[in-house]
Parts: structure tokens; C-alpha cells; sequence
């Protein structure tokens, strides 16, 4: 298993363990996923603005927003997840979380996407929901679903 962790915006790193933490969580949703052992990815820190214009390119939605997923669809390499730090701080802020746990469940959220797994309708969310809780609780991170 391989993980490119690609470090576009410099606030990133300030946040201190956010790459050991994100490959943590990245290994662990692929194996309590099911995933293949032999799963390569990208996972991108990077700016709102970066973010943006993805979101508008691929999803016809022009303003940031926290992770996007982007499956490959090729053997095996799964895709490439982006975090944008503006939206994701500001975020965890306003929730009374670490800028730490809250990247590690966008993280976990990411991978799951590329994994086929989503959260369009009340079925697919019950399906994908508590898998991240289960993942983020074996990390420590508390359940992102549960108002506080």
C-alpha cells in the first residue's frame, strides 16, 4: 500500500502529527473497509481556493468546500482525496473540535467515498455513518454525528 500525502497549503503543516494521523486513518478505513492490502492513494492538503476550483470542475459547484473524493477506477490505485484547510478549520472551530480530529474524520469520510461508499440518501448514510464512527472510535476521535 502506498499513500501520497501532497502538502499544497503551508498551514497544514503547523497542525502537528497530521501526517502520521491521516496515513493512521487512511490504513485503518481501508482495513475496517474491507480494502485490498494493495490499495494506492492520494490524499491532498490543500487551499479553499484549490478546492473550489475542483468542486466547480468536477461537481458544477463553484465555492469550497471540505473534502472531495475522486475514485480512479483503476486497479489498484483508489483515487485521490482533497482537504481544504480554510473550510476545515473554520469548521472544527465552530464545532469545539482539534483541527486534528475533524481532518482525520474528513479523512476517514474521503476514503470511503473512494471506496464507493455515500451519503446521498437516509440508506446509503446509514451504511457509511457508522462505519466512520467505528473507524474514528478505534482512533479516539469522538463520533462526528453527535451533537455535543
Amino acid at each position: 500500500m502506498s499513500i501520497t500525502l501532497i502538502i499544497q497549503d503551508a498551514r497544514w503543516r503547523k497542525l502537528r502529527g497530521h501526517s502520521a494521523r491521516i496515513k493512521r486513518a487512511v490504513k485503518t478505513a481501508l482495513a475496517e473497509a474491507g480494502a485490498p492490502d494493495h490499495a494506492d492513494l492520494t490524499v491532498m492538503l490543500t487551499t479553499n481556493g484549490r478546492v473550489q476550483k475542483l468542486n466547480a470542475a468536477f461537481r458544477g459547484k463553484d465555492k469550497p468546500t471540505n473534502v472531495l473524493s475522486f475514485p480512479a477506477g483503476l486497479d489498484g490505485y483508489l483515487g485521490d482525496v482533497a482537504i481544504a484547510y480554510g473550510v476545515t478549520a473554520r469548521e472544527a472551530k465552530e464545532a469545539k473540535k482539534t483541527l486534528l480530529d475533524h481532518t482525520t474524520h474528513l479523512t476517514v469520510h474521503g476514503v470511503l467515498h473512494l471506496l464507493g461508499y455515500d451519503h446521498v440518501t437516509t440508506r446509503q448514510a446509514n451504511k457509511m455513518e457508522p462505519l466512520e464512527v467505528r473507524i474514528l472510535k478505534t482512533m479516539k476521535v469522538a463520533n462526528p454525528y453527535e451533537v455535543q
